[in-house]
């Protein structure tokens, strides 16, 4: 609430019940460790604000805590865009049919759902407040109850313990590197990779955040666009127990890694794949992030006194997948066998909408909160020959 509503305003409440699903998911993620007979170490429901936190990040409808989202009136409903980078403000001449487009204006001439398919086009991360049929939950099932992920695999029989688990996580910003700072603490082994020429825009953020997602973690840097790259990549790869990517399927295709080929090749293995709305489905390349497939999930508040309206709490799907991503790669291991789990970051909070819920009143709000990192993250492929060579990889 406190990263909810008008920067003059008065914090909002959420139609929705993040707080309490990211604090069952932690609950049922400690019970497992403890049940696989490891202690459990593990955040609360505080990391919805850690980023905020960090960053000094204050509530601002219809912006968003960070900044770049903000939510605006189109013809026949509302709309949200992400200009979060350079190259999604350089679509938007493309996107409103204007060579020289004011941003408000070009978007109150369209009707929001029109909108949204073009963004989907040119891969401009925006979003519809959604109304009637929705083509993509209806594709992958989730129409009737949304479930915060799309489980499929097979578990092999063992005795339910947490076995020693290396991860790759090749996810980059909130959601991926918040399920592999989980796992950290849990005792996993875990290993960043990157892109040379594109590390984690999250390096570039606040330190203290960064450092508190990776310390602990060893850093791999290759060249992806080279074949001794991608082949580090598929040996990095194979050799996981628990892969964590959030690309859209066909980049990760286009680079030789198909998460069903790797599966069928292990014993062992469970693949979190986190996107903006799915693996499958006809919305399964568009792009998104926390805040934009929020509203696209129907996430949104309104200030009782100016009708404005306020994204919920910062990227809320980001932290929520999360602690849910974590909870899945734990309950794989601890199973056995091959998983592919599918993480949308929109499912997550469909999931656990309630439109029904009461406007705040005398709550105790409770202020953005952030830990203190363990240590500090690596620097940028400090690991890269050791753990390659631990490969037997050039």
């Amino acid at each position: 609430m406190a990263l909810t509503g008008r920067l003059d305003g008065p914090p909002l409440r959420a139609p929705c019940h993040v707080a309490s699903a990211v604090q069952g998911a932690l609950l049922a993620t400690g019970l497992l460790v403890r049940v696989g007979g490891r202690d459990a170490a593990l955040p609360d429901v505080r990391v919805l604000s850690e980023r905020a936190a960090f960053a000094g990040l204050r509530r601002g409808a219809p912006q968003s805590a960070g900044g770049a989202f903000r939510v605006l009136r189109a013809a026949d409903g509302w709309l949200g865009v992400n200009l979060a980078r350079e190259s999604d403000r350089e679509l938007l001449p493309a996107w409103l049919e204007d060579p020289a487009p004011a941003l408000k204006a070009g978007v109150a001439r369209h009707g929001a759902r029109e909108l949204a398919e073009r963004a989907r086009l040119l891969g401009l991360p925006a979003a519809a407040l959604p109304a009637g049929h929705d083509e993509q939950l209806v594709a992958r099932g989730q129409a009737d109850e949304v479930r915060p992920f799309v489980l499929s695999g097979q578990a092999r029989p063992r005795r339910w313990e947490l076995p020693p688990t290396l991860v790759v996580d090749l996810s980059a910003l909130w959601a991926g590197p918040l399920c592999g700072h989980i796992l950290t603490s849990l005792g996993a082994r875990v290993v960043k990779v990157e892109s040379v020429h594109r590390p984690d825009g999250a390096r570039f953020g606040p330190r203290d955040f960064f450092d508190l997602l990776h310390a602990g973690q060893e850093s791999v840097a290759l060249d992806f666009a080279t074949p001794e790259g991608r082949a580090a990549l598929t040996a990095l790869v194979d050799a996981a127990d628990v892969v964590i990517e959030a690309s859209r399927p066909r980049a990760l295709r286009q680079m030789g890694i198909n998460a069903e080929d790797s599966l069928k090749r292990a014993e062992d293995k469970c693949w979190l794949s986190i996107t903006a709305y799915g693996r499958t489905g006809p919305w399964a390349n568009a792009v998104g992030f926390g805040d934009d497939t929020a509203l696209a999930a129907g996430l949104l508040a309104f200030d009782p006194e100016t009708g404005i309206p306020a994204p919920c709490g910062d990227a809320v799907a980001d932290p929520m997948t999360g602690v849910n991503a974590a909870l899945v790669a734990v309950a794989c291991r601890m199973a056995g066998g091959r998983w592919l789990a599918d993480l949308a970051l929109r499912e997550q909070v469909a999931a656990v909408l309630d439109t029904r819920a009461e406007p705040g009143g005398d709550l105790d709000i409770a202020e953005p909160f952030a830990r203190l990192p363990a240590g500090v993250a690596p620097q940028l492929g400090a690991h890269t020959a050791r753990v390659l060579a631990e490969l037997g990889v050039q």
